[in-house]
Formats: structure tokens, C-alpha cells, sequence
């Protein structure tokens, strides 16, 4: 059960609801360090009096959805870096009725939409569960959007940028990205089929900020979900350039994203792409100097996985003029991936 109480919120002991709200003095704010705060979310060009049209900021209140989540558990700890209020909402993705009653509850500022279907432990696991892909990924998004619609917010969703797929128009290593007005042209799994689906319709939304995400990687080099560690864990992998997000940069990012009231597609990696060998390549210069890894093509590939991958390069122009200290992609793994965990010796 919830309660509000005069202009705070209170939970029973059910704990229908995850919150966090600072309630520490300005001094203490800043100098307010979480303790379990596992990654080092910083940008120089993010400054927490940001101004939206030229009004001052209000008190910020995030909703956000994805609590078990890879992408929604780092929000909710870059918030609490940032002293800002969030709650973690509990209502079904599709369950319109609980997600008004998490916005009667908190009454937030902003929404913010991380959860959805990827599959476990792959995409794979959506070809064989489409109704479920389906109920999260089209049902529930939409529905969150609806919703945030009629009671005046703004949402922030996290998509995928895996809806396209290299052809004659945008040809490997050319340069030339997939715009946010190109349409998807990726059909080979089940999880892009949905996650395109939902980007049309959701077109028609105003009040949503769509971030197309791909191939997420984080200084976590632990975590099973970052691109790194899926690829140094496997016996063989590809070797196609790609667009890809770095989390530690780009999520703070998102949050501004939030301050602006930015809505419409955004490419949400950084900017130029980055091939698998690449990536192996400075794992090995900077975390262990005698890994070894073997390459494959898409044929092989294929004999091992049940649905296509997509593989191409996003242009990244539209979010590198909203934000221009947004790093390359080499350059940003450099700076918040291999340097932070560099276990190798510096070369003299």
C-alpha cells in the first residue's frame, strides 16, 4: 500500500514501490557519495542546474521502469550520484491500470522506460517466446506511452538501434549511417521485428523520447549482459564494424536528455564504429596482455545461433549537435572502459 503523506512519500511495509529520496542537507548533498555505487558516471559537459527553454529547473522526480534490469539498476544509482529523487515503478508494463496508479503515487516529473524482453540469454530466446516479446516489448511500451501522454509527461525509452542491417545505400566501413528518419530494414530475429514494430507507432507519440541503443558496453567488465564480456567469454566471434553505446557516458546523457524535455528518435551511440577485433584488441592491451580469441563469418555464425544479427553504423549527428563533447567510440572506451580497469603495465 501507499500513502502520501502531506508532500512526501511513504511506504507500507509491502514495499509495493522502490524509492530513494534525498533528504539531506545541501552540504551534505554534495558531498554525498553512494557506497554501493559501482560505476564512475561522470561528463564534463552534464552540470546538474541544467536550464529547459530558458526556465530555471525544477525539482526533478523520475519514474522509472526496468528495476531488475541491466540499464534501469544503473539509472537509479546515477540518480542517487546526482541526488536525484526516483522511484522505481511496479506496475505491469501492460497493466494500464498500475501504471496510472504509480503516477497518482509519485507524481513524476519524467518517466523513464528500461524494461523489456531481450531474451535470456540471447535474442534467441524470443524466437520461441513471441507472445511474451510481444506483451513487453509492443503491449507494455505502448501502453506506458499512452499513458504518459494523457497525463502530460514526457517518456524516456530505451530501444535499440538493432533494426537495421548494412546494404547497398549504407555498405561497411563507408561511413554513411542509418539516419533516425531511415526506416528499419532488419527482419532476421523476432526481437528486432518488435522493437521496429513499437518505434513506428510510437512516431506518433509526441511526448516520447525514443534512444536507439545498440550493442551497450559499461566499465563493468564483470557484467554478463556488456558486449566486452559476451565477446571475450566466446569461442569465436565475427569481426563487422559496428555502432555501439557507451553506458557510462551516454546515461547521463539521457538524464539531460530528460532536464530538456527532448522528445522524437535519437541514435543513441557514440559516434564512428568499432569492429570486434578492435574491442579484443584493447582488452588485450589493457586488461590481459595474452588473450587470444578466433574469428568466424556470418556463415559459420549462423550454424550456432537461431536468429540473424543485425550488424551497421548509426549516424550519430542529430545527438552529437545536442551534445558536442560526445566522445568516439574508440576514443569513449578508452576513456571510461579500458583505462579505469587497466590491469596491464603502462608502456614506457
Amino acid at each position: 500500500m501507499i500513502r502520501l503523506t502531506g508532500e512526501s512519500l511513504s511506504l507500507s511495509p509491502d514495499k509495493s514501490l522502490s524509492s530513494y529520496k534525498p533528504e539531506r542537507s545541501a552540504g551534505e548533498r554534495e558531498t554525498h557519495k553512494s557506497e554501493n555505487l559501482l560505476y564512475s558516471f561522470t561528463s564534463p559537459h552534464l552540470t546538474m542546474g541544467s536550464q529547459s527553454n530558458g526556465s530555471p529547473a525544477s525539482p526533478l522526480k523520475f519514474l522509472i521502469y526496468g528495476r531488475t534490469g541491466w540499464i534501469g539498476g544503473l539509472l537509479g544509482k546515477l540518480c542517487e550520484s546526482q541526488s536525484i529523487d526516483y522511484t522505481y515503478g511496479s506496475g505491469r508494463l501492460e497493466s494500464r491500470e498500475t501504471l496510472i496508479a504509480d503516477i497518482a503515487a509519485v507524481n513524476p516529473t519524467h518517466v523513464f522506460n528500461a524494461a523489456g524482453v531481450t531474451g535470456r540469454p540471447n535474442v534467441d530466446w524470443c524466437e520461441s517466446n513471441k507472445v511474451e516479446t510481444i506483451r513487453t516489448n509492443v503491449v507494455g511500451t505502448l501502453t506506458l506511452a499512452d499513458v504518459c501522454r494523457e497525463k502530460g509527461l514526457i517518456l524516456i525509452n530505451y530501444a535499440t538501434g538493432c533494426i537495421f542491417e548494412y546494404d547497398s545505400e549504407h555498405e561497411i566501413g563507408s561511413g554513411v549511417g542509418f539516419k533516425e528518419e531511415d526506416s528499419p530494414n532488419f527482419v532476421g530475429s523476432f526481437y528486432s521485428k518488435t522493437k521496429a514494430m513499437v518505434e513506428e507507432l510510437l512516431k506518433n507519440y509526441d511526448n516520447v523520447c525514443t534512444l536507439r541503443v545498440r550493442m551497450p558496453i559499461s566499465s563493468d567488465l564483470t557484467n554478463p549482459r556488456n558486449f566486452i564480456t559476451k565477446i571475450s567469454r566466446y569461442e569465436k566471434v565475427v569481426n563487422i564494424p559496428n555502432s555501439m553505446t557507451i553506458l557510462d557516458e551516454l546515461l547521463p546523457i539521457s538524464i539531460e536528455m530528460a532536464k530538456r524535455n527532448l522528445t522524437g528518435i535519437y541514435n543513441f551511440t557514440n559516434p564512428g564504429c568499432v569492429s570486434h577485433n578492435e574491442v579484443l584488441e584493447m582488452y588485450r592491451e589493457y586488461i590481459d596482455s595474452s588473450f587470444t580469441w578466433k574469428n568466424f563469418n556470418l556463415e559459420e555464425q549462423a550454424k550456432v545461433i537461431v536468429a540473424p544479427r543485425s550488424n551497421n553504423e548509426l549516424d550519430t549527428t542529430k545527438l552529437k549537435t545536442e551534445f558536442p563533447e560526445l566522445l568516439s567510440i574508440k576514443e569513449s572506451l578508452v576513456k571510461f572502459v579500458f583505462e579505469p580497469n587497466r590491469k596491464t603495465p603502462v608502456a614506457a
